[in-house]
């Protein structure tokens, strides 16, 4: 089993520069011309912050459990500040009912102006930009114009408890689009601190907190109109806004926090063996003698060691997509992942009876009858095409096909032909020579498809850094089964360069020179966010949440072959807090606490956003689409992310009494698998007549492998 004291280690032979077969592309269609960053440090891509940097900079940014905007001028408020809004259950629309029991979508609330950081000399001519990009963090800073040294810089963090303005020498300017009904204040609760209570014409209450620098003079705000609260000018200080829920209780707990805020978190995590952790370390700013109060989400209070759950308040804010966040008093947290998939490999493995690494003589037979066939099919065809997301999925088929045929059908001839099939065609894309070359992008510092540049959707946007992790997944994925296979491999070339350099592109460890730090992975959220370079008003989103969990099994696998012990601790940690993450957000069991109940009998979220969730997919509205692409591919880590209860669930929603067989083409092979993680039998029954219509598999599905796996979990008598 893999250990590791310190996961976050560099790949090996990092901060090198890619394979040389990758040659530096043009200038990037996204231009970073708000990033006012003087570190060469390459930028963040896939982060929540992306919208304060991309499009005209208006569409909000979610911190959970607040969203913040710049309005430039829009609204009530008129304001040229950072917008802040916070968005109760009872305020979400819901979209149409289904036909069954459920609803199709539901939508928060966009544009409600609570309150706005300001400043009034800030006016038409303001320029935001953001700097110090970081996997959890980025500041966004407003100047009165472009080049002016900022009036206002408010550092974003996710989980933050305040959303904080930094003020320096303007005149601070508090405004609201929903009106101030009352203004109490200031209090002065300790020596440096002042309140005031704002009180909006919608019900709420929010707190704001100032904090004078030296020189500057307590903050006296006036109410100029219902919209807008003015302190003295040439101030300098901290104000910081909250929303109260809870009373007095939760004002005095925001009270006890108030001048503390952070300017980032650091992450650090272990593993040995089946137990991992990962502590979040926050950097303070202000008073720092406080304690910093933050907000987690529920999948981090369900897994906090017993110091971090001690300092749980009673606070909740509900979040967007996420349910309800719980306020933390603490300037660190530990999270406990106590049955890491550490004994998973590339064999069938179930949580019952972990891998499988044998079969009868009677399924060796069938698994060796199907490689035959599967095996003599046209693998060029197949895997030279103009996508690296489909070749993928070719190259990962393949790749199962021939580990199967070797370690579970016994017959070492067959798979060493098709091994050597396999690398012959896997060879034209490390050699870089597929229909669309890669190309290192020298913008934003990453490895990106050639066929983006004069058509932002080719490849699913994989030029604009959209579904890097799924792509590239499938690709490291094939590496390891090769070159456990075939370990001379390894040491031949750079083949173990390129499938690095695809790691540290969508999965990298640490933050160097070359690519940015875990650009898909959300280490605060527990899952991947797919959109890259393209605005949103809604947010960033995730479709696949299979897809995202085998781009995990693929790190924890390459790992594992390489020899590279804190990448497969990595990979392991990252399996076990997104089988959290997806069963508390994407799989919805009938007792799921966190989504609205009008969707939980979806049983999948479908597009999960930052600000919505639409049962839905981007390529089309059947509901076999919508389930089987959290299905794809069925493979080794699905019975870790998938439980039985849920399985059952959405079977007996979808699939029971023959409605299975309403899904076309592969979608319904995906379908007849997934059913095999609660009953082998009738999967392994379903793929195993020689007659099988094979046109009912996904083109990155096999009956070999299927037939292996659900023999190995129990299916074949």
């Amino acid at each position: 089993m893999s250990s590791s004291s310190n996961i976050f280690q560099p790949v090996a032979g990092a901060d090198n520069a890619p394979p040389s077969q990758i040659p530096m592309g043009p200038k990037h269609p996204v231009s970073p011309a708000l990033i006012s960053d003087s570190r060469s440090s390459p930028y963040q891509t896939n982060k929540f912050y992306a919208n304060l940097f991309l499009g005209n900079a208006t569409a909000p940014a979610w911190t959970h459990p607040y969203s913040v905007w710049w309005p430039k001028g829009s609204g009530n408020s008129k304001s040229y500040g950072l917008a802040i809004a916070h968005n109760e259950r009872s305020q979400l629309t819901f979209g149409p009912e289904t036909d069954h029991e459920s609803v199709r979508y539901y939508i928060n609330p966009a544009g409600i102006q609570s309150l706005v950081l300001s400043a009034t000399e800030l006016g038409p001519s303001t320029s935001m930009t953001v700097d110090s990009l970081d996997a959890f963090s980025v500041n966004a800073n407003f100047a009165t114009a472009n080049g002016s040294k900022p009036l206002l810089t408010v550092p974003l963090v996710q989980g933050m408890g305040y959303v904080t303005g930094i003020y320096n020498g303007g005149t601070p300017q508090i405004s609201s689009g929903v009106c101030f009904k009352a203004v109490v204040g200031p209090f002065q609760i300790d020596d440096n601190t002042y309140k005031y209570r704002l009180e909006l014409d919608d019900g709420t209450t929010w707190l704001a907190y100032a904090v004078p620098a030296n020189g500057s003079d307590y903050p006296q705000f006036n109410l100029t109109t219902t919209t807008h609260l003015v302190a003295p000018s040439k101030w300098s200080g901290t104000i910081s806004i909250a929303k109260n829920n809870l009373g007095e209780d939760g004002e005095d707990i925001f009270d006890a926090s108030a001048g503390v805020y952070p300017s980032n978190l650091k992450i650090s995590a272990t593993a040995n063996g089946n137990t991992g952790s990962y502590t979040y370390s926050y950097t303070k700013c202000g008073l720092i003698s406080k304690t910093l109060l933050m907000f987690a989400l529920p999948h981090h209070v369900e897994s906090f060691d017993s110091a971090t759950a001690g300092c749980k308040t009673d606070i909740t804010l509900v979040t967007t997509t996420k349910g309800n966040a719980t306020a933390v008093v603490k300037d660190s947290w530990t999270m406990v992942e106590s049955n890491l998939p550490a004994c998973m490999g590339f064999a069938p493995w179930s949580p019952e009876k972990g891998s499988i690494n044998s079969v009868s003589a009677q399924v060796q037979s069938k698994i060796v009858s199907a490689a035959q066939s599967e095996l003599a099919q046209n693998i060029t065809a197949q895997a030279y095409i103009n996508s690296m997301y489909f070749s993928g999925k070719a190259f990962a088929k393949f790749a199962s096909i021939v580990w199967a045929t070797h370690q579970l059908g016994g017959n070492t001839t067959l798979a060493a032909s098709g091994l050597k099939l396999l690398q012959g065609e896997f060879a034209k894309f490390i050699s870089n020579n597929q229909i669309n070359p890669l190309n290192y992008d020298p913008t934003w510092k990453g490895v990106v498809s050639s066929a983006g540049y004069k058509d932002s959707g080719a490849d699913f946007g994989n030029t604009y850094y959209n579904d890097h992790h799924f792509h590239y997944g499938y690709h490291v994925y094939t590496a390891a089964v090769i070159g456990s296979l075939d370990p001379s491999w390894l040491k031949s070339g750079t083949n173990k360069a390129w499938a690095d350099m695809l790691v540290r592109d969508f999965a990298n460890p640490v933050m160097d020179s070359h690519f940015p730090f875990s650009r898909g992975f959300d280490w605060f959220h527990g899952h991947s966010w797919a959109k890259g370079l393209f605005e949103s008003g809604d947010g960033k989103d995730q479709e696949s949440s299979s897809e995202d969990m085998f781009a995990s099994y693929a790190i924890k696998m390459w790992g594992k072959t390489t020899g590279d012990a804190n990448m497969e601790a990595r990979g392991n940690l990252m399996l076990a807090i997104q089988a959290r993450s997806f069963q508390n957000y994407f799989l919805m069991e009938s007792d799921n606490p966190n989504q609205p109940p009008q969707i939980i009998n979806n049983k999948v979220t479908g597009i999960l956003f930052e600000n919505k969730v639409d049962w839905t997919t981007y390529f089309g509205d059947e509901w076999f689409y919508k389930q089987g692409i959290h299905m794809l591919p069925v493979h080794v880590p699905s019975p870790y992310i998938r439980t039985k209860k849920f399985v059952q669930e959405e079977y007996d929603v979808y699939m029971s009494d023959g409605r299975i067989d309403q899904a076309t083409g592969g979608w319904r092979g995906l379908l007849y698998a997934n059913t095999g993680l609660v009953n082998a039998s009738a999967a392994y029954n379903y793929f195993a007549p020689d007659d099988f219509d094979t046109s009912l598999l996904d083109s990155g599905a096999s009956r070999t492998w299927y037939l292996a796996m659900f023999a190995a979990l129990g299916g074949a008598s």
